[in-house]
């Protein structure tokens, strides 16, 4: 009995040191010597945060000790505990993280070099925390290579979701383009392949790359599977269909543009811009089965797309026959 009353408290502890207060871990201990002798659900620190009487505490130095503890030597399990509880005081203890330097930011993202793929991931998403303040979202950008890496040569679920959150959640500047434009096949694999959270942020990354200029052929360009329409498929989750539509109408958009339209571009029967925008696409059928979904958000998306396509082809129309005008001026002037 001993024994198991020591394991809880221990237990008990490890999950305390994410809310950041001496008397959080007192009331945290409470509840672990209250509660069963031993139980795998871990009490909520958030819960016992809002708690009457809990407002108050002030720079309890819990996240500056956290991050002394990450500096030192750990095994793999202390490790990814330690930046699990780095990235809840972040969340919970605002003004503390706030007063955080480069160097703690530097710190936390230096575990990314890690061999365990769990503390990869802790890493990635103490780096999300840290991204939602605004002095640290700029210079988190530095390891957006690094992120980029990672999301494209692992295949595990939790890393994609945690590493995609944190690029969605950051500005992607110019000089990280080249590397974007390398990977965007790797990310539409992801979008095919992945689990539904996943794809649902690969999307948004997607969507946002769309908006670049100088990305938005390599996004149309890129190779996708045969069956890529299945991902308009009526009986998908409505947040997967939602952000799929969004994503056609921000390429649909950027094919409207003078500059896009002032190229003749070539794909590959393959493409991805074949799929959607190609003579043999299926693209209609799937949106008119969108606009009688059982959720308005996604109906108004469907019906948002097939108005753009329209408009796409009316311009496209219309451009086709300025150029042959321009074709037979320019021919009747020469000699």
């Amino acid at each position: 009995m001993e024994y198991l009353e020591m394991c809880t408290r221990k237990n008990m502890l490890s999950v305390a040191t994410g809310a950041g207060a001496i008397y959080l871990l007192y009331k945290t201990i409470r509840a672990g010597l209250n509660s069963p002798p031993f139980s795998l659900e871990p009490v909520s620190i958030a819960r016992l945060a809002i708690e009457p009487g809990n407002f108050g505490v002030k720079d309890s130095g819990e996240l500056r000790r956290l991050l002394v503890s990450l500096n030192q030597k750990q095994d793999d399990y202390a490790k990814s505990m330690i930046l699990h509880s780095i990235t809840r005081c972040v969340y919970l203890l605002e003004s503390e993280a706030s007063a955080c330097t480069y160097e703690d930011i530097r710190q936390v993202a230096s575990a990314l070099d890690d061999k365990d793929k769990g503390i990869k991931i802790q890493a990635l998403n103490a780096l999300k925390a840290f991204a939602g303040i605004r002095k640290f979202k700029i210079k988190i950008q530095e390891f957006v290579p690094k992120i980029l890496e990672l999301v494209t040569t692992i295949w595990d679920t939790e890393l994609h979701i945690a590493g995609l959150r944190l690029l969605n959640g950051l500005p992607l500047p110019d000089h990280t383009h080249p590397l974007l434009r390398r990977i965007i096949p790797s990310l539409m694999e992801i979008l095919q392949t992945g689990s539904t959270l996943t794809q649902v942020q690969v999307l948004k990354l997607l969507s946002n790359l769309a908006q670049k200029e100088d990305l938005l052929y390599d996004i149309m360009n890129c190779q996708v599977h045969p069956d890529f329409l299945n991902l308009f498929h009526a009986s998908l989750p409505g947040n997967l269909l939602y952000e799929m539509l969004v994503f056609v109408e921000k390429l649909s958009e950027g094919r409207l543009t003078p500059q896009y339209q002032s190229v003749h571009w070539e794909y590959n029967e393959l493409s991805l811009h074949e799929a959607l925008f190609g003579e043999d696409s299926h693209l209609a059928d799937r949106l008119l089965s969108l606009i009688i979904h059982p959720e308005e958000e996604v109906q108004i998306q469907a019906c948002k797309v097939i108005l753009s396509l329209q408009l796409c082809k009316e311009e496209e129309a219309k451009f086709s026959r300025q150029r042959i005008d321009c074709s037979y001026f320019d021919e009747d002037d020469n000699p």
